[in-house]
């Protein structure tokens, strides 16, 4: 059963295209990863989806509601964290929650074991009194959650909720969306995070309004052909730059303290780095083939695209 659907939807802003014929399908239950950099319609798709954002072509359903034509209906089944949370820094957090609560028209006799239960499943518990100006970074996102949450919606749409948080608050953010997903809630994520999109269900890359690729993180890193060689050294930007344009590198990826090189021959491949690097001076601490990662195939699919 899909829980959301999409047929070309498109969506321009003067003379940019966001959104080009975006066809998706997310299956209820499952939590998608939408991927992409800053600036590739991750934002746009979702808002089109909350029906905030009318489409210019195309169609969708989303939980049943085509989001032209049903757009009130839609928002009652759907529930919204932004990048920038509309939460409001002279309230405590109770009185946020309860702001959302009259919003959606929750009745007070369900809300009060529904906030209860949220601010528990959120650990927030002990700061229902505290304004939400004096909350951390993790416990705001954690707040805009609850408040997206109080009337309980089908699906969740998420834009990008962990950028800024520290490790630990990403680390319980997650914890709290698996939580969710065994409620039977379907979740839409976005994120810039490639380490995140792995512990999605299925993912969608998304380049400059275009979907490129949707499927599981495993199949997606499986379309990647070729092998990877994890390339370990002292100066990393130089060597990046000495392996630029290399006939037979089809992509390089800095990936923490490691260079990523896509080749179609690791063999071969390996020679060639060795040489290049050796020609110049340049010490190799470490080389070696490893599996690629979400952002290997992130590149070389963007990549591919360039070069057709």
């Amino acid at each position: 059963m899909l829980s959301i659907e999409t047929t070309h939807l498109t969506k321009s802003f003067e003379s940019l295209t966001a959104v080009k014929d975006l066809n998706l399908e997310v299956k209820t239950g499952e939590i998608f990863g939408l991927v992409g950099p800053d600036a590739s319609g991750k934002t746009t798709a979702i808002r089109m989806l909350c029906g905030i954002l009318p489409p210019d072509g195309g169609e969708a359903k989303v939980a049943g509601c085509d989001i032209r034509k049903e757009t009130e209906s839609l928002k009652e089944k759907v529930g919204y964290l932004p990048q920038r949370f509309g939460l409001y820094g002279d309230l405590t957090v109770l009185e946020n929650i309860h702001f959302y609560g009259d919003l959606y028209q929750v009745s007070k006799q369900k809300r009060k074991e529904r906030i209860e239960r949220l601010l528990r499943f959120a650990n927030l518990e002990p700061f229902g009194k505290r304004k939400a100006q004096d909350l951390s970074g993790g416990m705001k996102q954690k707040l805009g959650l609850i408040c997206a949450l109080i009337h309980t919606p089908q699906i969740l749409f998420l834009d990008e909720p962990t950028t800024g948080v520290d490790p630990l608050s990403r680390r319980d953010f997650w914890i709290i969306l698996y939580d969710l997903l065994k409620e039977g809630v379907t979740i839409l994520f976005s994120t810039s995070y490639l380490d995140e999109a792995e512990r999605c269900s299925r993912v969608g890359l998304i380049y400059q309004g275009d979907l490129l690729i949707a499927d599981t993180p495993s199949a997606v890193k499986a379309r990647i052909g070729g092998t990877i060689l994890e390339l370990r050294m002292e100066n990393r930007q130089k060597g990046m730059k000495l392996l630029e344009g290399i006939e037979l590198i089809r992509s390089l990826v800095l990936s923490g303290d490691k260079i990523h090189v896509l080749v179609d021959d690791s063999q071969k491949g390996e020679k060639v780095i060795r040489e290049i690097l050796k020609e110049k001076g340049m010490e190799i601490l470490d080389l070696l083939v490893v599996r690629p990662s979400l952002e290997d195939a992130f590149v070389s699919i963007v990549q591919g695209r360039k070069r057709n």
